[in-house]
């Protein structure tokens, strides 16, 4: 079964939509160049009121060391995720904690370079010179064709909504999905309706994981003609 993570949750209504819809993880940024910056004390009080079952993840970008095991310990994370320029020496400074580190794709994948990362996932974005993430922009997914050489959970992102993630599934067939601007009305606001489709869309084509990664180039809007699997849900 495919996972989601919803990114970028500023405030507990967007969270509990998330949840609500069916999220298996939820995303906060401590980066504060970011829009979707939330304070630690914030987190928290957020994290309080969730679901135990709910993950919870931190995103980090070239924070030090005492800065994130310190949030990471009053906010009560799971997962850290790192989405800078942190080294693999860096992120083994963390045993206590699940690992993703980020990968920013802008050409076929360096497997050695990733290969010297040993943590618990690996999350591939689209790059960008202006940003670090929430770009809305998806990278060409013909550039992680050596994905499946890779024997950790992958978390696909990058410009992911509920009109192309079946397709980027079929594609790259990752582990887990990850959203934020694609289920969004602004930077840091979440749309409920938006959450509800792109995870609808996802359930549809979740049992053909496995199958042969599909070959075919996706339309403009980023689906598959195959009328078996393709979906395109609708806001309710």
């Amino acid at each position: 079964m495919i996972k989601v993570k919803i990114c970028g949750i500023t405030n507990l209504k967007d969270a509990l939509a998330a949840v609500e819809a069916g999220s298996d993880a939820l995303g906060f940024v401590f980066c504060k160049l970011s829009p979707r910056y939330i304070t630690p004390k914030r987190v928290g009080e957020i994290i309080s009121r969730l679901p135990k079952n709910i993950i919870k993840i931190g995103i980090f970008v070239n924070a030090r060391e005492n800065s994130i095991k310190n949030i990471a310990k009053n906010c009560s994370l799971d997962i850290l995720q790192f989405h800078g320029d942190e080294s693999p020496e860096f992120c083994r400074r963390f045993k206590n904690y699940k690992i993703i580190k980020a990968f920013r794709v802008k050409g076929p994948l360096d497997l050695e370079r990733i290969a010297r990362y040993n943590v618990f996932a690996y999350l591939f974005d689209s790059f960008s010179q202006e940003k670090l993430g929430g770009t809305a922009k998806r990278f060409n997914w013909e550039f992680l064709d050596g994905v499946s050489e890779i024997k950790r959970p992958v978390f696909l992102s990058g410009g992911l909504n509920h009109k192309n993630v079946q397709a980027a599934i079929k594609a790259v067939q990752p582990r887990w999905v990850d959203v934020s601007s694609g289920v969004e009305v602004m930077p840091g606001k979440k749309d409920p309706r938006k959450i509800r489709a792109f995870i609808k869309a996802i359930h549809v084509v979740a049992p053909f994981m496995g199958q042969k990664k599909h070959r075919l180039k996706p339309d403009k809007s980023g689906n598959y003609d195959d009328r078996k699997t393709r979906f395109v849900p609708k806001f309710s």
